[in-house]
């Protein structure tokens, strides 16, 4: 297989159809989290430390409100409270996972139109064509990860719990088996990666996508170790270059707050933050646009790769594929 040219063929088709940026973007929907607390106490009692005097009169009225809050509050509060963010949470998340499924459906749709030259591609045109299979990935997607937390339940889970029980001694026994853990994570993820594009491109249902991407692997598992760690690598690195102004705007926001705390000379501690978060929101737009390539490109370049081993493109009009019959797939060792 032809590393250099899907590589540089993925470029080519994101450059020419920069729509596919947006379903980048999509497709990279679906982190979140979220936290919280509580504390019980009396308001007349709140004192500030020696070190919170130094704070500015906003910050310390905004921590006194906060505080007088969860004083405040009542237990039945603290559960609607809870019930609330997790609500929220579940809403979030289903619709990040609605996102994530059209950019990821998108970009392969819209990578097949782009290697046959497409004149233009329209997001509207991708949207609806991508409609009959929005459901089977969410399906695809959720399944495995049910899968994969009932295994960390079972598994990993009651290691940990060993672990701390154990002092940590148990964690040094688990090296090993992280260092197996890790790579099969990462050819797991090769294998889901070519399920989802098995059932887009073959119009197939859930398990037999999950059956196929496992026979393709098996045949094909040289060049798509090799591919999966040049765009493993290689994302890896974009990813750190993008990140790094975020860890500059961390870094210059920490440094003040530990000067004020040990009671040097530091600027204005509220102004800093004003000025930390101004930057990112800056950033942020950018920050997304980016990543959003990175992701077309990824799962660009991961598409053509399926394409290629399937349907190799050749002069010799003998050896191109029935257009009837999918090719099948062949050992390439």
């Amino acid at each position: 297989m032809d590393f250099g040219e899907i590589l540089s063929r993925a470029w080519k088709i994101i450059w020419k159809y920069k729509i596919l940026w947006l379903f980048g973007i999509l497709s990279s929907c679906g982190q979140g989290g979220s936290g919280g607390g509580s504390s019980g106490g009396g308001n007349s009692n709140y004192n500030f430390s020696a070190g919170d005097q130094n704070l500015p009169p906003e910050m310390k009225h905004f921590f006194f409100n906060v505080e007088r809050f969860f004083n405040n509050i009542e237990t039945w509060e603290i559960i609607g409270l809870i019930a609330g963010i997790l609500v929220i949470f579940l809403i979030l998340w289903a619709v990040m996972l609605a996102l994530s499924t059209i950019g990821r459906v998108g970009l392969i749709q819209g990578t097949l139109q782009g290697d046959e030259e497409a004149e233009r591609i329209a997001f509207g045109d991708l949207f609806n064509s991508g409609k009959p299979f929005f459901w089977r990935v969410v399906g695809l997607n959720l399944l495995i990860g049910l899968a994969s937390f009932i295994l960390v339940m079972i598994f990993i889970l009651p290691l940990v719990l060993l672990g701390v029980l154990t002092a940590g001694v148990l964690f040094l026994c688990m090296l090993p088996l992280l260092c197996i853990l890790v790579p099969l994570g990462w050819i797991l993820g090769i294998i889901i990666q070519q399920a989802n594009i098995i059932l887009v491109i073959e119009d197939t249902g859930i398990i037999e996508s999950l059956t196929r991407a496992w026979h393709f692997f098996r045949a094909q598992w040289t060049n798509l170790l090799i591919m999966g760690l040049i765009l493993g690598v290689g994302g890896f690195i974009i990813g750190i270059v993008l990140a790094l102004p975020i860890f500059v705007i961390g870094f210059s926001t920490i440094v003040p707050m530990i000067v004020d705390s040990s009671g040097g000379s530091a600027p204005d501690l509220f102004t800093t933050l004003k000025t930390a978060g101004l930057c990112m929101l800056g950033y942020m737009p950018v920050l997304i646009v980016l990543n959003g390539v990175l992701q077309a490109y990824l799962h660009t370049a991961w598409t053509l790769t399926y394409r290629r081993l399937t349907q190799p493109k050749s002069d010799d009009p003998s050896l191109e594929a029935d257009p009837e019959e999918p090719l099948p797939i062949t050992d390439s060792n």
